[in-house]
C-alpha cells in the first residue's frame, strides 16, 4: 500500500525540516569514499552528462566533477546545496546544483549519460514515482549508480533503535530500507534496464571515540537532533545509552577509538533502450 498524496507531502516537509536541522555536510563528509567508489564502479569518462539525485552537500557531484564529467546535482533543501556550492566553488569545480524533488526532477526525457545517488533517492515517500524518474531521465544505455543501505548491519540497527522513540510512520509508508534488497531494487528498476548488479561494500565510520561521535552526530545530524530533543531526559538517556551500546558491539577498534563497519548496497545498471 502507499501513501496518500497529501501524505506524501506531510513526509517530504518533514524530511525538508529535518535535513535543513544540524549541519549534515559536517556528517556526510566521512563518507566521501563512497561516492568516489561509485564513480569508479559506473566506469565515469570525461565529457558524459551526469546527475546526482539528493546530492545533499555535494559529495557525489563533486567525485563526478573531479573526473571531468559535466554534473548537475538536485536536492530539496537549499541550505544543503549552499554547502555543496561553497565546496565545488572551493576546488574550482564547475557544477551545476539546482532546487528539485526526486520525485519530479526539472529534465527532458534521456538527459543524462550517468544518473547516480548515494543514500539519496531512497529516503523519497513514493519510491515507484522516484525510480520512474530516475530511469526517465536516463538516455537508452545510461549508468545508473546507487548506494543504499540494507535492512540489516549497524545503520539499520540503528534506525530501528531510532523507530522505537519515534511516532509511528504514517499509513503506507514504504521503508527507505527496502531499497538496499536485491527484491525491491529489481521490482523498482528492473523493467527500464538491461542488466543490474548489486554488491555489498563496507564504509568503516571511524571517530575519536564513541562518546565523541554521540556528541557529534547529535550536534549536526539534523534527524537525530530533532528526535532526541523531542524527548524527555529519561528517555534521552535511554536512547544515548542503546545507541552507545551498539556502537561498542560493532567497534573493531581494540583501542578507546571508534572504528564501525557500515554494510550498504551498491547498484550499478544499465539502461535499457527503446
Amino acid at each position: 500500500m502507499t501513501a496518500m498524496p497529501h501524505v506524501v507531502d506531510q513526509i517530504k516537509q518533514h524530511q525538508q525540516r529535518l535535513w535543513a536541522a544540524g549541519d549534515f555536510a559536517m556528517v556526510a563528509t566521512p563518507t566521501t569514499i563512497v561516492g568516489e567508489r561509485l564513480c569508479e564502479s559506473v566506469d565515469l569518462r570525461a565529457g558524459q552528462r551526469v546527475l546526482d539525485i539528493a546530492t545533499g552537500s555535494g559529495n557525489t557531484a563533486l567525485a563526478a566533477a573531479r573526473r571531468y564529467c559535466d554534473v548537475t546535482g538536485v536536492d530539496f533543501v537549499p541550505s544543503l546545496l549552499d554547502r555543496a556550492r561553497d565546496r565545488a566553488s572551493a576546488e574550482r569545480l564547475d557544477i551545476e546544483f539546482r532546487e528539485a524533488d526526486a520525485e519530479s526532477l526539472p529534465f527532458a526525457d534521456a538527459s543524462f549519460d550517468v544518473v547516480l545517488s548515494t543514500f539519496g533517492v531512497m529516503f523519497a515517500p513514493d519510491q515507484s514515482k522516484a525510480a520512474a524518474e530516475l530511469l526517465r531521465v536516463c538516455r537508452p544505455g545510461a549508468r545508473i549508480g546507487l548506494t543504499t543501505w540494507p535492512p540489516e548491519g549497524f545503520i539499520s540497527e540503528l534506525q530501528r533503535t531510532s523507530a522505537r522513540y519515534s511516532p509511528p510512520p504514517p499509513a503506507g509508508f514504504e521503508s527507505p530500507v527496502l531499497w538496499g534488497t536485491e527484491k525491491r531494487i529489481r521490482e523498482l528498476l528492473e523493467s527500464g534496464v538491461s542488466s543490474l548488479s548489486l554488491t555489498r561494500q563496507t564504509l568503516v565510520m571511524r571517530h575519536v571515540s564513541i562518546d565523541d561521535w554521540l556528541e557529534f552526530t547529535l550536534a549536526y545530524f539534523g534527524p537525530v537532533r530533532q528526535l532526541v530533543e523531542s524527548l524527555d531526559a529519561e528517555r534521552q538517556r535511554a536512547i544515548s545509552g542503546e545507541v552507545a551500546d551498539l556502537a561498542r558491539r560493532h567497534n573493531r577498534s581494540g583501542d578507546g577509538t571508534m572504528v564501525v563497519p557500515a554494510e550498504y548496497i551498491e547498484v550499478v545498471a544499465v539502461r535499457r533502450a527503446g
